[in-house]
């Protein structure tokens, strides 16, 4: 057996624990079954159209659907050694097939097996399957934990007050519950969106025509037959079609996680600034060393991790994205080999999800730090002022703001009173701008 520290990849290597879950989806073993799964439910559906009725006894159809319920290592293995002579995998999983049901007293139907396909009707149905099956099982619940845990800290740090920064400089304050809620809320979104995938397949024979069906049971209706038998499986039959599915759909959903890959940096980058700001510190796991030279360091490694995960997740997708949808003619190869990489990108993913998860746990906050911060810059209550006293239509405010606050981060909440206090305005206005503070001026927080 291959040791974790014999892999190429770190996937299957360092962070295998991670990525253990999606071998079931995404390895040679879970394809071929895939594969097996959908030869034998074509051969179930396909046997009960040309018959006209169900032909297969409960007894029978549990047999059969036993021989991908009940797949195991040797069953691949077994397949592996057909294709050592046939230098294909599909027409070695035909053969497998066939030679199962020989075992169950079913050889009279075994050439009914593959009948009238190609091999992309069979991987372009147990792909998109497996995808939507791996998405549906892992990925939606780990990206939906995951929000969770944002969604609790944005309420546990709802009316903490913070100092906003644009273009890195400081702006009207914010609470950081808020700042968070944003990216709950721009996840939410693009999930809600990743969970509506289109799931298609490809299913009509050499040149998406179905012309080996009609040519031996013209009288069938084979779009209805590959239609429903495609929607059975719980996919969407892409209705016309050169050899191979043309991936828009899929294409569509590597730009849907590529997104939410987008706002999961965006979201370890602010917080590895608020670690480096000091407005967290982390929770220290005994045992475990920051730097190699540097006692002190605790560094936010979760996040980094994360973020150099989810660019290659991203690299891979927007290759996908970009590749598989152009073939050449009826049909090329250069997608076979893509398609084998789908999985990998998805394990990119869930390790990322579960460092960011890491990381959030290990978040301590440092209320002090931040309102210390939040009140070194008095002048973000500028904006206030001078939209108070446009309301007031007192003359070139913002001017008279501009002049006492701008390049000028020094001063503090007493000048800015002393300001206020030579203002001509009336008694009530100058009570209403000298209630202002950093900590009162946060705006709408009712999330």
């Amino acid at each position: 057996m291959l040791s974790a520290l014999e892999a190429v990849s770190p996937v299957d290597g360092r962070y295998s624990k991670q990525s253990a879950p999606l071998k079931a989806y995404f390895s040679e073993f879970a394809l071929f079954r895939y594969r097996v799964r959908v030869e034998i439910e074509y051969l179930i559906a396909f046997e009960n159209q040309i018959s006209g009725s169900s032909v297969f006894n409960e007894s029978k159809l549990k047999d059969l659907r036993n021989i991908y319920l009940n797949f195991n290592l040797s069953d691949a293995e077994e397949i592996k050694k057909i294709e050592l002579n046939t230098n294909h995998d599909i027409k070695a999983v035909e053969y497998f097939v066939k030679q199962k049901l020989e075992t169950l007293g079913l050889g009279d139907i075994k050439e009914w097996v593959h009948f009238g396909l190609t091999s992309q009707d069979i991987n372009n149905t147990a792909i998109p399957l497996s995808l939507k099956e791996a998405n549906i099982d892992i990925l939606f619940p780990g990206i939906d934990a995951l929000i969770e845990t944002i969604k609790k800290l944005c309420l546990d740090w709802k009316d903490i007050p913070m100092l906003a920064r644009t273009h890195g400089q400081p702006a009207s304050p914010t609470t950081l519950g808020k700042e968070f809620h944003v990216f709950e809320e721009r996840l939410n979104i693009q999930l809600e969106q990743l969970k509506k995938t289109i799931w298609a397949a490809k299913f009509g024979g050499a040149t998406g025509n179905l012309n080996a069906h009609y040519a031996a049971f013209p009288n069938n209706d084979w779009v209805r037959f590959s239609n429903d038998f495609v929607s059975g499986l719980g996919l969407y039959r892409s209705r016309t079609t050169t050899q191979i599915e043309h991936y828009d759909h899929l294409a569509a959903y590597c730009h849907n996680l590529f997104r939410i890959h987008t706002i999961l940096i965006d979201l370890c980058r602010d917080v590895w600034m608020y670690i480096s700001m000091e407005y967290f510190r982390q929770r220290v796991n005994p045992g475990e060393t920051g730097s190699s030279a540097m006692p002190h360091k605790v560094n936010p490694i979760d996040f980094e991790n994360a973020e150099g995960n989810l660019g290659i997740a991203n690299a891979l997708l927007d290759h996908f994205a970009a590749k598989l949808p152009v073939s050449r003619l009826q049909r090329d190869l250069s997608d076979s080999t893509v398609l084998r990489n789908l999985g990998v990108p998805l394990a990119h993913s869930l390790i990322s999800i579960r460092s960011i998860e890491r990381g959030l746990s290990k978040l301590v906050l440092n209320e002090s730090a931040i309102r210390a911060d939040l009140n070194k810059h008095s002048v973000v209550i500028a904006e206030a002022i001078q939209t108070i006293l446009r309301r007031e239509n007192y003359p070139q405010p913002y001017e008279a703001l501009k002049q006492l606050t701008r390049g000028k981060e020094s001063i503090d909440l007493s000048a800015i009173r002393a300001f206020i206090g030579t203002l001509e305005v009336s008694d009530s206005v100058k009570l209403e701008l000298m209630n202002l503070s950093p900590e009162n001026y946060t705006g709408y927080t009712d999330f």
